[in-house]
């Protein structure tokens, strides 16, 4: 069973996701919290799987709240799903820098938020190859010059390029296939890239390699 946290300050949007959640047979809601500092008691009494969280909320806001899940090792496990009305905004391209596995529009339907539910839960990042490639022509403008990443510099070459071919939105079977190598062996790169650079998420390994200015070359 999927257990998912609602997190909105909007109580309309909660129930909503709610219904939505509660007729899955493999879902059921754990709780639910209108701001970050609430989510963060529910986090430690549900013990969920997902959380579906909104950003922009009073007092500790979305983003806040996922930098607390970022330092603490008992919370770090859940796998977050921004649920924004806004489509790739700076607040999702932060969220998702801050370890967030993907977003979803409040509109979405009921079987595209199931399977999203699904997806990060198995441990999957919810960005398609053409979402990736919007967020990284939408926000490399940026930095006009690459920003220090912690870690970066613990990369070897090849995990280097293997990050850089991520953030393109290709998934490690087309990078494989570039690159003339094993599915796994591309796999295992995108491990350990994502071990030294502390990225949660392979979403969050997209927003690192865009800041170091990493880029394919071949």
């Amino acid at each position: 069973m999927i257990r998912v946290l609602l997190v909105d300050d909007h109580q309309l949007v909660r129930m909503g996701l709610r219904a939505l959640i509660d007729r899955e047979d493999d879902m059921q809601v754990v709780g639910e919290a209108d701001n970050g500092a609430q989510a963060l008691i529910q986090l430690r009494r549900g013990r969920p799987d997902v959380m579906l969280l909104d950003i922009r909320m009073p007092g500790m806001d979305g983003l806040e709240l996922l930098r607390h899940l970022a330092t603490d090792a008992a919370l770090r496990a859940v796998r977050v799903i921004v649920v924004t009305t806004f489509e790739i905004d700076r607040y999702v391209f932060e969220a998702l820098g801050a370890g967030a596995a993907g977003f979803i529009l409040k509109d979405t339907a009921p079987a595209e938020l199931a399977h999203a539910v699904r997806v990060v839960a198995a441990g999957e990042a919810l960005l398609s190859p053409s979402v990736t490639k919007l967020l990284v022509t939408t926000f490399a403008q940026r930095w006009s010059a690459p920003t220090a990443v912690d870690g970066l510099d613990t990369l070897t070459g090849r995990e280097r390029e293997i990050a850089a071919w991520v953030a393109t939105g290709r998934s490690n079977d087309e990078i494989a296939d570039a690159l003339f190598l094993s599915p796994a062996t591309v796999r295992t790169h995108v491990t350990r890239a994502m071990a030294k650079l502390n990225a949660r998420t392979r979403a969050q390994l997209v927003v690192l390699a865009v800041r170091a200015g990493l880029a394919v070359t071949s």
